[in-house]
């Protein structure tokens, strides 16, 4: 079943982009009902299916041993689930977009479509065609739609991901050939025994590689670059869900392919032994180092894109404690911060930048924009909040299952990281009050407060509240009933290798 959530993706591209030319309300028409099918399917499989599960097993490049073959646990059916609320709500907030529609909108299911490939590949090899895919249409959609220096944040997040996708292909193929070079089966490599030597530096290659689309520090400057350009549809995408391949790339191949890469080294330096411990501090580094910059931005988009990296943080401390409940949140979070940073990017990005046409927050403060765009206002209140991590939110129990699992295995690096969720309370709060409840005087740009001016701003269409319930809905949904996602996710994660949930420990 869930292989259609992919075939559905690019027969829709496919048919939008030769089939809807000079139409462009039939293009959105059909790229919201190409989306919607996608979430009907990954819904379904979500709540009717559980364990590993093969969905399709086919002969590919026999001569190799590689195969064209999907299959799902709980991870990637929550993964899957995320894509397809992003996927529509994406739609939902492009319903504006009026030049080369049917073009904007090919791309974007034919990303849709490699992500859904990336998270169902069950061949590292296919595994790894779809998440090339699932570059090049990102690159049109900032280079073609964007604003802000849309070539540079186009060319820079593609130089990256392809500089990541190089080191990625490298370990590949050097698992190939220390395994035999007879197949690219996930499972079945898994099981090979690698040399330790092998993976202690295999599983750093392999993982910095993914982990450079994660946004991790000091390689995550496309990310904001890459935010900023984007426009909003692919923003939603870059934080909601292109950031979250590099992160389940990290757990699902780097992290079980080489699990004794993760082994102390013998020595260390500066209290550093093992490469557990760089990528942990990295993640630290990352949580802080992204809240602090958000903390000084004047761009609000900016704001939102650093961040997504902190957020992105605590997705990798969370898969470095090598635990059930760290692990868990690590997925949760990752499901939690592509609902939340879809709604931030939507909300900043739609809402607010196309009906002001400015991002710069002193010149916000001086709209008064609690009077003349009460909705947005509300929902950045309630969205910032829940991304603080609000209780009754998906971004709490993803945040405290990480900070759980971080406490027992890094108790100094924890302490780190709670200092960047405080900052990261004092960003969000910045922006509310600078942007929406300020008492600076109106400028000769901005609204009066007037009655006259509460209707100055285009009217909250109907595809933005269908939208922000959407994602709002998931989030709260999840938050009041996390067993939702972790009765897929905990079973997903026990069924792990042993060796990658005990640290290398027999």
């Amino acid at each position: 079943m869930l292989a259609w959530t992919i075939y559905l993706s690019f027969g829709g591209a496919l048919l939008i982009a030769f089939l809807t030319q000079g139409r462009p309300q039939l293009a959105r028409v059909l790229a919201l009902l190409t989306a919607v099918g996608g979430l009907a399917i990954a819904a379904c499989a979500f709540f009717t299916q559980t364990g590993m599960t093969p969905i399709a097993d086919a002969a590919w490049i026999p001569a190799m041993g590689i195969r064209f073959m999907l299959t799902a646990d709980g991870i990637s059916r929550v993964l899957v689930l995320l894509t397809g609320f992003a996927s529509v709500a994406g739609v939902l907030f492009s319903w504006n977009i009026d030049r080369r529609v049917h073009e904007f909108f090919a791309f974007y299911l034919a990303l849709i479509g490699g992500v859904y490939g990336v998270f169902l590949s069950g061949d590292l090899f296919l595994f790894f065609v779809f998440y090339e895919i699932a570059i090049v249409p990102k690159y049109f959609l900032i280079a073609i739609w964007g604003s802000t220096r849309r070539e540079y944040g186009a060319m820079k997040l593609a130089l990256y991901s392809f500089i990541g996708s190089a080191m990625v292909l490298v370990g590949l193929l050097a698992a190939y050939a220390v395994s035999g070079g007879h197949t690219l089966n996930l499972a079945a490599l898994q099981q090979y025994p690698f040399p330790v030597s092998f993976q202690m530096w295999a599983f750093p290659l392999v993982f910095l590689g993914f982990a450079i689309l994660a946004g991790m520090w000091p390689l995550h400057t496309w990310a904001p670059t890459g935010h900023v350009a984007a426009p909003t549809a692919a923003s939603m995408l870059l934080a909601g869900v292109v950031m979250k391949l590099g992160a389940y790339g990290c757990l699902r191949v780097a992290m079980t392919l080489f699990p004794h890469g993760l082994d102390p080294w013998g020595w260390s330096f500066l209290g550093i032994g093992s490469w557990r411990m760089v990528f942990a501090l990295l993640a630290v580094i990352g949580i802080v180092y992204g809240a602090a910059v958000a903390l000084i931005q004047n761009d609000f988009k900016f704001v939102i894109g650093y961040s997504s990296v902190s957020h992105m943080g605590l997705v990798l401390l969370g898969l470095m404690t090598l635990s059930q409940i760290g692990l868990d949140g690590a997925v949760l979070q990752m499901f939690s911060h592509g609902i939340l940073a879809g709604l931030l990017f939507a909300t900043v990005g739609r809402i607010v930048y196309e009906r002001t046409h400015t991002r710069d927050l002193n010149a916000l403060s001086r709209m008064h924009l609690s009077r003349t765009l009460p909705f947005a206002a509300w929902l950045f209140v309630v969205v910032g909040m829940a991304s603080m991590g609000l209780p009754g939110f998906s971004g709490f129990i993803a945040e405290l299952q990480v900070l759980i699992g971080a406490w027992t295995a890094f108790p100094v690096f924890t302490v780190i990281a709670g200092v960047g969720i405080v900052v990261g309370v004092a960003y969000t709060w910045r922006a509310m009050q600078t942007a929406f409840f300020s008492d600076a005087p109106a400028g000769n740009s901005a609204p009066v407060s007037s009655t006259a001016a509460e209707h100055a701003f285009q009217p909250i269409t109907w595809a933005e509240k269908a939208g922000v319930v959407l994602l709002l809905g998931a989030s709260l949904a999840v938050g009041l009933a996390p067993r939702l996602l972790l009765d897929q996710i905990t079973p997903a994660v026990l069924a792990l290798p042993h060796t990658l949930l005990t640290g290398g420990r027999p």
